[in-house]
């Protein structure tokens, strides 16, 4: 009966500290205006080169929502960086940290938010689209 009881109160505890869960998909562009490089070290692509970004911000139908702005720094040649940026709407913002692949999909922590995004947690997928574009698919949480 005892562990009966124990189960069931955790469960209820379980089910009410459930968050509902989002999904935002958001474009990045970079078509007009691309990261800036910052050549470190060696010559061309190189550990410690830097990319600085701020850019347009887009949903679905290309209409901006904000901006996608941030820094990377090259921790695998050929392959990845490091990067951290936000995600700036009206209402509050996004902040993302995580490894960026030259190619493929990315899957990036949202590590906090400010305004209708305060105590957001999850991930964000970041795709390059190879035509100057990111799709970011973020799926979240948020405190009740």
């Amino acid at each position: 009966m005892k562990s009966t009881l124990m189960i069931t109160l955790l469960c209820i505890l379980v089910a009410c500290s459930q968050q509902p869960s989002h999904t935002l998909v958001t474009i990045a562009d970079a078509r007009d205006k691309p990261a800036q490089l910052v050549d470190n070290g060696d010559a061309g692509d190189s550990v410690g080169d830097i990319l600085t970004f701020d850019q347009p911000l887009l949903d679905q139908n290309m209409k901006q929502l904000g901006t996608n702005s941030g820094v990377c720094i090259r921790t695998r040649v050929g392959h990845s960086f490091q990067c951290q940026w936000t995600l700036t709407f009206d209402n509050g913002s996004i902040q993302v940290v995580g490894r960026e692949h030259d190619q493929g999909t990315s899957i990036i922590s949202i590590i906090g938010g400010t305004g209708a995004y305060a105590g957001i947690s999850g991930e964000m997928e970041s795709t390059n689209n190879n035509d100057g574009t990111f799709t970011q698919v973020l799926r979240y949480s948020l405190p009740r």
